[in-house]
């Protein structure tokens, strides 16, 4: 049985989808560079991300914002990429991650060193982690926003946002000092 509208009342329409590749498309590549897929494959994943959106696009609720909506497409593809063995290789007996970040507006304000040590923080948080912080601290959404988004209980959102910062803040004084150590142990010496 098919509820009719209040007279006047129009029913919400899902966006075009021509228009949402054309707005959004680089909003997804840099949230996909910023959870951590390589340069070379940013465009091939951006394109499965919009894959997933065209067919999941019926089901979106214009209500709502629509980036957080395309970021939780842009962090199932970005996991599944990670997991493949293919992205990553070893560097003497440690597994690392192999990274290329395209930084957003607000990135470009911090220097170069300090971009790449916080690129480099980045990376050592976990993947449900980071995906909070960066809807959060770089896309500005609000954590019960951000909640809704990635399907999680607003505490636990809250909770990995906490975490995240915590980690991260670590993770930026550890690479810091490691920076420190090879220049104050080059600067003593003179040839």
């Amino acid at each position: 049985m098919r509820r009719e509208l209040p007279s006047g009342a129009r029913a919400p329409s899902s966006p075009d989808f021509s228009e949402i590749f054309r707005e959004e498309f680089a909003y997804v590549w840099n949230a996909l560079a910023r959870l951590g897929v390589v340069r070379s494959d940013l465009e091939d994943l951006t394109h499965d991300v919009f894959c997933h959106v065209y067919r999941k696009l019926p089901q979106y609720d214009p209500s709502r914002p629509l980036r957080p909506w395309l970021f939780v497409f842009a962090l199932r593809v970005a996991s599944d990429y990670r997991k493949l063995a293919r992205h990553r290789w070893e560097l003497g007996g440690f597994e690392v991650d192999r990274q290329d970040f395209t930084p957003s507006a607000a990135e470009q304000l911090i220097s170069h060193e300090d971009r790449r040590l916080l690129e480099a923080a980045l990376l050592k948080l976990p993947l449900e982690r980071r995906a909070v912080l960066l809807l959060h601290e770089v896309d500005g959404y609000s954590i019960p926003e951000v909640a809704r988004a990635l399907g999680l209980p607003l505490n636990t959102a809250y909770s990995r946002l906490r975490l995240a910062r915590a980690e991260l803040s670590l993770a930026v004084n550890a690479l810091a000092r490691q920076a420190e150590r090879p220049a104050q142990a080059s600067g003593g010496r003179r040839g």
